[in-house]
């Protein structure tokens, strides 16, 4: 049985008291929540991943990090690398968003090295096979069978599925009221394949057999966003709001069935729009697991997106957003390099956190308090083992020459910090 129905029987998983544990919850919280779809358990019956995950409500904000081949990039060895950075970040999940003809040799490689759960957009190896023969009109449900299948066998714990993306959202876009028409990859493919072959997204309409295979293999479906917005006076059109109802539906499907599933949300949406679209997506959908890239709240910051997107990032995961999809400072520019994405991870496990104070999540207020007291005591030590990146601020420690050991070297004689010990000691 798929974690969804072992939950609904009453029976606590394995996986459950694990996530209870490293929550600080009681599992039958956790069960009551994966029973309900507020919670999924990101695992592949088939893959032993040491660290397991937990995602939704009542549960501490999670982080995934993106990286993968390209054309122009198909070092394997270098992503590898990104993996351990990013896991080494903080990291919970990790998604390969490879392309190129190493696709599939990435693959096994990541599933073989990762830690944490990984997801996959199926759909970039289907279009990396059709491509060879020909266009992206040109594939068909029997290009796409097989590669969900494929990749089942090999573990992946969940797969971003862009079935939302429908003939009748695509005439929305045909009105041009957008600056950006399509930002997904994965969206613009099923746009194309629409628009050229005049019929419904084979996703879509095959969508009760990607149930079958996701439920053999107890794999997450994270319905994609092919329609999110990439700029922000794009959020909220008739497009991304049409494709969050058809996600809503397909997700109903999905519990129904026996299988877990999340929804992908919007990527550049204005501060004022984002406690909207994350109730909206509550209500349409269920209370599913929302998973969120960024939100990114400007498009004015090219090589500060990582910032614009931790803003977003933490205002949406305090309104009770779930999952943050981490944005790195190279976005819209480059494929990400190691130091980019341990700071993408930073950024977003900095937003995550904040929000979880926020709604009070079980144990992060504790974390603050924890470092606070540290500082009060001048224990650099102690602050350096609590930060969030403990090699930054020692960096920055063993590289200042303030005149005491006991102050930084910003106040030196004059820290308010021990000045205010020593008078209220008096």
């Amino acid at each position: 049985m798929t974690q969804i129905e072992e939950a609904r029987n009453g029976t606590i998983s394995a996986e459950v008291r694990i996530v209870a544990q490293k929550e600080g919850l009681d599992p039958a919280l956790v069960r009551q929540g994966i029973a309900e779809g507020t919670i999924v358990i990101t695992k592949n019956n088939l893959h032993a991943v040491k660290n397991i995950c937990g995602i939704g409500k009542h549960l501490k904000t999670k982080v995934n990090a993106n990286l993968g081949t390209s054309e122009d990039s198909p070092d394997i060895k270098e992503e590898i690398e990104k993996l351990k950075v990013a896991i080494d970040a903080g990291a919970d999940t990790i998604m390969d968003l490879s392309v190129g003809d190493k696709i599939t040799e990435m693959l096994e490689s990541i599933i073989k090295e990762s830690t944490v759960p990984l997801g996959t957009v199926p759909l970039y190896e289907v279009a990396t096979n059709v491509l060879k023969r020909g266009s992206i009109s040109d594939m068909r449900w029997r290009d796409i069978e097989p590669v969900l299948e494929r990749q089942a066998e090999a573990g992946v714990d969940f797969f971003t599925i862009h079935a939302g993306v429908t003939k009748r959202i695509v005439e929305y876009l045909k009105k041009r009221e957008r600056i950006l028409d399509v930002v997904s990859r994965g969206g613009s493919f099923l746009v194309d394949w629409i628009v050229k072959n005049g019929r419904e997204n084979p996703l879509y309409t095959h969508f009760d057999r990607i149930l079958e295979i996701a439920k053999k293999f107890d794999i997450t479906l994270s319905l994609g966003d092919g329609m999110r917005p990439g700029a922000v006076k794009d959020a909220g059109d008739s497009a991304q709001i049409q494709e969050l109802i058809v996600l809503g539906q397909l997700a109903n499907r999905a519990r129904e069935s026996g299988v877990q599933a999340m929804i992908e949300g919007p990527g550049h949406v204005p501060i004022d729009q984002i406690e909207y679209n994350v109730a909206l997506e509550k209500t349409l959908c269920g209370g599913a697991p929302f998973y969120v890239l960024g939100p990114l709240v400007t498009d004015v910051a090219p090589g500060y997106d990582h910032i614009a997107g931790a803003i977003g990032g933490a205002i949406a995961a305090s309104c009770g957003a779930d999952f943050l999809c981490y944005v790195t400072a190279s976005e819209h520019l480059r494929l990400p390099d190691k130091e980019d994405i341990k700071e993408g991870v930073i950024a977003s496990r900095i937003a995550a956190h904040a929000a979880d104070i926020a709604k009070g999540v079980t144990g992060s207020m504790d974390w603050d308090n924890a470092l606070s007291r540290a500082r009060k005591y001048r224990d650099w030590k102690g602050q350096f083992s609590l930060a969030i990146d403990p090699q930054k601020p020692k960096k920055y420690r063993t590289t200042s020459k303030p005149k005491s050991s006991d102050v930084c070297s910003m106040c030196n004689e004059f820290c308010p910090i021990k000045r205010g010990e020593e008078s209220l000691k008096k």
